[in-house]
């Protein structure tokens, strides 16, 4: 069995928070971000991480935010990591007192190590498809032969993931987690239930 982590975001309300945590996800991800259709305020933000329970990362997800915003957010809701998907510097990602991750978009010139190595303290990578202008959710994906096969920090494969592609993007990569948001929903901001049980199971039947 597949020891891959399994993370699927852009929650906005209880009832898919609740299925997430059901179908046996390691993590959930609120989104605080205005452009983007799955956005939550901090009310919204507060009820979906207390319905979650205490087993499962709860990860605020942020593009170029002010200092302010995620300090509101750390203060105000039980969040266990940040998830910054923007061009934020190492020191900005370390000043809130709690773990990180750091998106990288795979732009086709990109030297992923050398975006590693500007943030030495973080304690993972998120790797997503580039399009120009969209700071993630973009459904689509990138070559997987770019992943770091012999990375020493753990990083998550995110883009494009469906139920269908999740096994094989798997046992491609190697990685230690994967990353869905649109690629298990009805709507945007909205899950399909069943979908994300057939997701979670995939990632964990795939042998690496």
């Amino acid at each position: 069995m597949s020891g891959t982590r399994v993370k699927i975001c852009g929650i906005t309300n209880i009832e898919d928070a609740q299925a997430v945590v059901a179908a046996g996800a390691h993590a959930l991800g609120l989104v605080f971000y205005e452009a983007s259709p799955r956005a939550v305020d901090l009310e919204q933000a507060r009820e979906i991480a207390y319905a979650a329970g205490p087993f499962i990362s709860v990860t605020a997800l942020f593009v170029n935010p002010p200092a302010s915003l995620v300090g509101a957010v750390v203060s105000k809701v039980p969040i266990q990591l940040l998830q910054f998907h923007g061009d934020e510097t190492a020191a900005f990602c370390e000043s809130f007192q709690r773990p990180y991750i750091k998106a990288i978009r795979m732009r086709p010139d990109l030297d992923v190590v050398a975006v590693m190595v500007s943030h030495p303290n973080a304690s993972g990578f998120l790797l997503d498809a580039y399009r120009p202008g969209v700071p993630g959710g973009t459904g689509e994906t990138f070559d997987w032969a770019r992943v770091p096969r012999d990375s020493k920090v753990p990083i998550v494969l995110a883009g494009g993931l469906t139920p269908e592609n999740v096994a094989e993007a798997i046992r491609a990569t190697g990685v230690y987690g994967v990353d869905v948001s649109g690629g298990v929903e009805s709507a945007p901001g909205k899950k399909d239930h069943n979908q994300i049980k057939s997701f979670i199971n995939n990632a964990r039947s795939a042998l690496v």
